[in-house]
């Protein structure tokens, strides 16, 4: 379900975007587009900037200089409220010290949507977050207690419940076991499926090119290629991006593409 469409049309279009850090310029004029009933993983080594895009890309962050647009709307012009109507972003880090139980926190997910017609599906829409994350057992657990993994599946179901048509997740499973992992990415396959523009980091390259329509390659804060996974997840350009070896080839009974270091 992605009702929240209705608040937005289109998908993500980021253009000449670039972000400075103090002195430090980290993501250099980067374009990027994600579009409606999509996956778009950005894929690339550690500190390349795939963080850092992000957040400018959710209007977290302001670039300096360049645009986003979620749909018609300029991610950088308009008011938090908007935004939050627009897209839904996970973070890597939780916050440590809230004190609200795991029912409280998904049901924050729908703040944005409090004295508009869609107010009347949120109960229905926090349900339905909570079962499909698998947290009946854990509503009444406060936050703060849970383990990472299980903390990152509450805020994915606070995410689902905001309902948006735009998602934003940066390492969404880095702290899930294997079963959860695929949990999350089959949701989002399923967000995407209903008409979603889903946009995830993700540092495993195999869950990105079993799961993503479209990857996104960076290294060292500018976008090298953007395509389909057999376009850009070469062996070529990934041992480039990655300074190290990269071996790929097709899993003999799922034909699943598997892609791993070479030792």
């Amino acid at each position: 379900m992605v009702t929240g469409q209705t608040a937005v049309h289109g998908g993500v279009v980021a253009e000449g975007v670039t972000v400075r850090i103090g002195r430090r310029e980290i993501v250099h004029g980067v374009d990027l587009a994600a579009h409606p009933g999509e996956i778009l993983a950005l894929v690339g080594p550690n500190g390349c900037g795939k963080s850092t895009l992000l957040s400018a890309v959710s209007g977290v962050r302001a670039p300096e200089s360049g645009t986003v647009r979620i749909g018609d709307i300029d991610v950088h012009r308009a008011d938090s409220l908007t935004l939050a109507r627009a897209r839904a972003l996970v973070t890597q880090q939780n916050r440590a010290d809230t004190p609200f139980t795991v029912r409280e926190v998904v049901e924050m997910g729908r703040f944005p949507w409090t004295r508009t017609p869609q107010a009347v599906q949120s109960e229905e829409l926090i349900d339905a977050a909570i079962a499909e994350c698998g947290l009946e057992d854990l509503l009444n657990r406060p936050f703060p207690q849970l383990s990472g993994g299980q903390q990152a599946r509450v805020s994915l179901a606070r995410a689902l419940a905001q309902d948006t048509p735009v998602l934003l997740l940066d390492e969404p499973t880095a702290a899930l076991d294997i079963g959860h992992t695929e949990q999350v990415l089959t949701i989002l396959s399923r967000r995407a499926a209903a008409g979603a523009t889903v946009i995830l980091v993700v540092h495993d390259l195999t869950l990105a090119a079993a799961y993503a329509d479209r990857v996104a390659v960076m290294k060292a804060g500018r976008l090298l290629a953007t395509g389909a996974v057999d376009e850009v997840m070469t062996a070529d350009l990934l041992s480039e991006t990655y300074d190290h070896p990269v071996l790929i080839w097709d899993h003999p009974d799922t034909g699943e593409r598997i892609i791993t270091p070479a030792r």
